[in-house]
C-alpha cells in the first residue's frame, strides 16, 4: 500500500466506513496527481437544495486532508431560501428540521474523487464535489446527491436504469452595470443591468450564430475541457438566448454535469464582462422564457437494451406506456421539483413552445411529454418539457425516476396522445409556486417515496420564498391603486 493510500485508508472517513476501497484508490491517485501539478487551489463544493454550489477553497497541498477527515461547513447552508436567508429557527432548541441542526453547527462534506475537474477558465484551480452528511456521517434526508442515488437504486431493484439527455436554454447578456454600489448590496442583491448580445426571434439563424460565435466557442471549449458531453450549440428563439444540448448519460453523471455547466457558464461569462442567467423568464423587454427539456429512455441494466422501443406495428412497450403514465400522473405534485421558483410558472403559457397542461403527444412540442419512439429505433425516448433550467438536477431526476417507476409498477393507464395541446381538456399544470407547494405538501406519493422529513423541509423553504414574493408591493399594485384611491 502506498503512503498516500495508507494515509487515506487510516483516516477518519475510511474508518467510519464512508469510503470504499475503490474510492480510496481513486482518492490516493488524485492526491498524487495534484501534488505533481501546478494547481494552487481546490474548491470543495456541494450542491445545496436550490442547485447552487457552495463550499470552501483549500490550497492544493491540503487535498489529502479532505479524503482523510472530510471538510466541515455550516449546516445553515442547507436551511436557506433563494435570498440566502436561513428560514429555520436555528437558535432555538428545536429548529424544526430533521437532525436538529441547532446553533448553526457543522455538517460534513464527503468528497467524490470522480467529480474532480481542473477549471479551464481558472487553470490554477479545480473543483471536487461532495455529499453533505451529518457530522456522524449519516445521510441527510434532503442531501441532493443522496436523494438521487436512492431513486436510482429503487429503479435498479427492478433491473432497469434511466438514461437522460439534456437540452438547456439560458441567456447571456452584456453586463452594463453589475450593481456593486453599497446601496445595491441588499439581500438578495440588486439585479445587474444588461443589454442584448444579439436581437432575437430569428431562431437558428446562421448570421446570429456568427455574431454569438465567440461566446459560443468559449462555452463549448470549457464544456469539452470539463469532460461534459456537449453535442450542439444553438441560437434560441429569444434575444441573447442560447441552447446547449448534451449526449445521453446516467442521471447522477448528468446531474453533476448540469451543476458544472451552470456554474461554468456564469463564472466564465462574468470574467468577460457578461451576465449569464438561467432564470426562466427575465423581466426584460421582449425576453423569452427558457426551458429545460429532459430526454429519457429506460434500459435493461444488464444488457443495455432500450426498453422503450415500440413493436413492429408501432405499439408502445409496456415500459414506455407505464413510464409516460407515471410522469403524467405525478406531474402536478412533482412541479415543486421540476419548477421550483416563483418565476418558472410564468413560462406555462399556450403557443410558446412550452406546456401548460398535463398531457403527451407524438413528436409534439406543445405537449408536456413528447414521444420520440419508433420501431427498430434504438434511440427511442420521451422528452419531458416541463422543467425550468433553475431546477435542482438531483431532485428533478429523482422525481422522474420515482414517477416513471410508479407508472410501471402500478400499471397506470396511459391517456391517448393529443394533437392540439393548447385546446385539449387535459388537467392544467399548477399556475403558481404556491399551488405547487400545496400539491407537493399533500402528496402521499412523495411522502412515501422521499419521506416526511424531505417533504416538510422543502415546502418550508419554498413557502418562505413565496411569502416574501406575495408580501412585496408590486409595480402593478402601485400603478393600480396609488392614484385611484
Amino acid at each position: 500500500m502506498t503512503d498516500l493510500k495508507k494515509q487515506i485508508a487510516d483516516g477518519a472517513l475510511a474508518r467510519a466506513g464512508l469510503l470504499d476501497t475503490d474510492t480510496i484508490d481513486k482518492a490516493a491517485a488524485l492526491v498524487g496527481r495534484v501534488a505533481q501539478s501546478d494547481l494552487e487551489t481546490v474548491r470543495v463544493l456541494f450542491a445545496d437544495q436550490h442547485g447552487i454550489l457552495r463550499g470552501k477553497t483549500i490550497v492544493a497541498e491540503a487535498l489529502a486532508s479532505i479524503f482523510t477527515n472530510g471538510l466541515a461547513a455550516p449546516s445553515t447552508l442547507l436551511l436557506k431560501d433563494t435570498a440566502h436567508k436561513t428560514v429555520f429557527h436555528v437558535w432555538s432548541a428545536d429548529p424544526g428540521v430533521e437532525g436538529g441542526m441547532a446553533g448553526a453547527g457543522d455538517i460534513l462534506m464527503l468528497p467524490d474523487p470522480d467529480t474532480f475537474r481542473i477549471l479551464p477558465w481558472s487553470p490554477h484551480s479545480a473543483w471536487v464535489f461532495c455529499d453533505p452528511r451529518f457530522k456522524s456521517g449519516e445521510v441527510i434526508p434532503f442531501s441532493p446527491r443522496d436523494v438521487l442515488k436512492r431513486a436510482i437504486a429503487k429503479l435498479a431493484d427492478h433491473n432497469m436504469a434511466l438514461v437522460v439527455g439534456l437540452e438547456v436554454e439560458f441567456h447571456v447578456f452584456d453586463c452594463v452595470d453589475p450593481m456593486l454600489e453599497h446601496s445595491d448590496a441588499t439581500m438578495p442583491g440588486q439585479p445587474a443591468k444588461t443589454r442584448n448580445l444579439a436581437p432575437g426571434y430569428q431562431f437558428l439563424t446562421e448570421t446570429h450564430y456568427g455574431a454569438l460565435e465567440p461566446v459560443m466557442d468559449d462555452l463549448r471549449r470549457h464544456c469539452q475541457a470539463l469532460g461534459l458531453p456537449v453535442r450542439s450549440m444553438e441560437v434560441e428563439m429569444g434575444p441573447s438566448q442560447f441552447e446547449f444540448t448534451f449526449d445521453p448519460a446516467d442521471p447522477l453523471t448528468h446531474a453533476d454535469n448540469m451543476m458544472m455547466f451552470r456554474a461554468m457558464v456564469k463564472e466564465s461569462c462574468a470574467r468577460k464582462g457578461l451576465h449569464a442567467t438561467f432564470m426562466c423568464k427575465p423581466n426584460l423587454e421582449n425576453a423569452a422564457a427558457s426551458g429545460w427539456h429532459l430526454h429519457q429512455s429506460v434500459v435493461d441494466r444488464e444488457t443495455g437494451r432500450n426498453l422503450m422501443v415500440p413493436s413492429e406495428d408501432g405499439q408502445l412497450s409496456d415500459v414506455a406506456r407505464g413510464w409516460i403514465a407515471g410522469l403524467l400522473s405525478h406531474a402536478e405534485e412533482s412541479c415543486l421539483l421540476t419548477t421550483p421558483t416563483v418565476n418558472g410558472y410564468k413560462r406555462y403559457r399556450p403557443h410558446q413552445l412550452a406546456p401548460d397542461r398535463i398531457q403527451w403527444g407524438r413528436d409534439n412540442r406543445g405537449t408536456m411529454i413528447r414521444g420520440l419512439m419508433a420501431p427498430n429505433d434504438p434511440a427511442s425516448r420521451i422528452e419531458n418539457r416541463v422543467a425550468e433550467t433553475t431546477a435542482n438536477p438531483y431532485y428533478f431526476f429523482a422525481s422522474q425516476i420515482l414517477s416513471g417507476l410508479d407508472g410501471i409498477r402500478s400499471n397506470l393507464p396511459l391517456p391517448d396522445p393529443v394533437e392540439t395541446p393548447y385546446t385539449s381538456d387535459a388537467p392544467r399544470l399548477p399556475e403558481s409556486l404556491l399551488s405547487a407547494i400545496r400539491r407537493f405538501e399533500q402528496s402521499d406519493f412523495f411522502r412515501a417515496e422521499l419521506g416526511d422529513a424531505f417533504v416538510d423541509y422543502l415546502t418550508k423553504i419554498r413557502r418562505a420564498e413565496w411569502d416574501r414574493y406575495h408580501l412585496t408591493i408590486s409595480e402593478w399594485e402601485q400603478a393600480e391603486y396609488f392614484g385611484l384611491y
